[in-house]
């Protein structure tokens, strides 16, 4: 079996490591992939995004699955064009992920399916005003989003009126996110605590993985501007509502209600909750699987995962089920670049790797090989550090031990991953 895995991150490191588990021992082969996918397989350098090349190359290799991991190669319909080529694909249509691409379309389709969500206006520099009044309406008190994709920093928390209106001048008018920020979404703001939850769909059928907790702020006790994430825990169900109840209440609402659009979801939904004494709620969806959540929620899913992931791709899930038992916890810190999550210090040497421990895992995101052979940092995130344990009390013992023993210039990183409920800012 032949498994071509689409993008370059600690998720895809993740994704082509649980693949590389399976029995039948499948050739991985990632594209454009990072300097640790290729300790794993084979790295092709084309871009994650560019749908053409993708697919020639699934074909030339005589791919049998194509997981494409990040938002924007879905954006970019790198499945459709797949498809088309008659491939095995796990991963939405473009029109099935713009729940992920356009906050407005994702909300729109909440509301259509029921699914319980924040009050929230859209609206583009022509429509400002209506966004003004909904933040004079809301106090201030609401969060500002770019309605595209703009790796997961587009958001803005507000406390006043004057940040709010300072977050939509950012995207409509600075054009802070480019085209991203051209359309923006204010929500009410919700309070509690957030968690994530992962289910593997073909279509119409559905099973739930492992709810995870992410960290998105990039310094302890959730300060500083939002991340892509700088670590995660995995199993969350501290807090997290049943999770039968949030597939009855969220999932099948949601996949029959694009389904009936026309636009059925193979995929991963990610649904991120924000979770109260009231109930719970949904701040967003994701139409891939969320990072650095993967790196937590797939050493827990079991050497089977490929097996899941071809079933959905096929349409070919038995039906609906919980998340499977699981014995331990796991733990990602993330190890960042200095500068991020502005413009990261790069081509510095990673030292450390062949001290860790056994059964620690170290999952890249921002790594590549130099002119010497050398692996040096490439981007913000730069690698994650995964603790496994009985619990995660041990699980984070174990990350930041190993963490200790990882050196490049400038790195650094939250020491507070996994002690406290992440989101309880928002």
């Amino acid at each position: 079996m032949r498994v071509l895995v689409v993008g370059s991150g600690g998720r895809e490191h993740a994704l082509a490591w649980a693949c590389a588990r399976h029995e039948s021992r499948p050739e991985i082969i990632c594209a454009p992939g990072n300097g640790g996918t290729a300790q794993l397989g084979t790295n092709v350098t084309i871009s994650s995004t560019d749908a053409p090349a993708v697919a020639r190359l699934a074909r030339e290799r005589e791919v049998d699955l194509v997981i494409i991991g990040p938002d924007a190669a879905l954006a970019a319909g790198v499945s459709d064009t797949c498809r088309e080529a008659g491939l095995t694909v796990f991963g939405p249509s473009s029109a099935a992920a713009k729940i992920e691409w356009s906050k407005t379309h994702a909300k729109q389709v909440m509301d259509r399916a029921g699914v319980p969500t924040a009050r929230w206006r859209s609206g583009n520099g022509e429509s400002r005003s209506d966004l003004f009044d909904f933040v004079l309406e809301l106090d201030g008190h609401c969060v500002v989003k770019a309605d595209g994709l703009a790796a997961g920093k587009g958001v803005a928390v507000c406390d006043t009126r004057e940040e709010a209106f300072a977050a939509l001048a950012g995207c409509l008018h600075e054009r802070r996110f480019g085209d991203a920020g051209s359309v923006a979404v204010v929500e009410e703001r919700l309070h509690g605590t957030e968690v994530s939850v992962f289910a593997v769909c073909d279509g119409r059928r559905y099973q739930l993985l492992w709810p995870a907790r992410d960290y998105k702020r990039a310094h302890d006790s959730d300060h500083g501007p939002n991340t892509g994430g700088m670590g995660a825990y995995a199993p969350a169900t501290d807090g997290c509502p049943p999770l039968g109840e949030v597939a009855k209440r969220v999932i099948e609402p949601t996949l029959a209600a694009l389904a009936e659009a026309g636009t059925p979801f193979v995929g991963c939904l990610y649904v991120g909750l924000m979770v109260s004494r009231d109930g719970f709620r949904v701040l967003e969806f994701n139409a891939r699987f969320g990072d650095p959540e993967t790196q937590v929620v797939v050493p827990l899913a079991g050497a089977g995962f490929l097996d899941l992931l071809l079933a959905a791709a096929r349409g070919e899930l038995a039906g609906t089920a919980p998340a499977p038992v699981v014995a331990g916890a796991a733990v990602v810190v993330v190890a960042a670049a200095l500068g991020y999550p502005g413009a990261p210090r790069t081509d510095d040497p990673i030292t450390g790797l062949d001290d860790l421990d056994d059964d620690v895992l170290c999952f890249h995101a921002g790594t590549a090989r130099d002119g010497r052979g050398r692996l040096v940092t490439a981007g913000g995130r730069v690698l994650g550090i995964v603790g496994r344990g009985a619990d995660v009390a041990t699980a984070r013992r174990r990350a930041y031990e190993n963490l200790e023993r990882v050196h490049f210039a400038g790195m650094w990183s939250r020491s507070d991953i996994a002690t406290h409920p992440a989101g309880a800012w928002r």
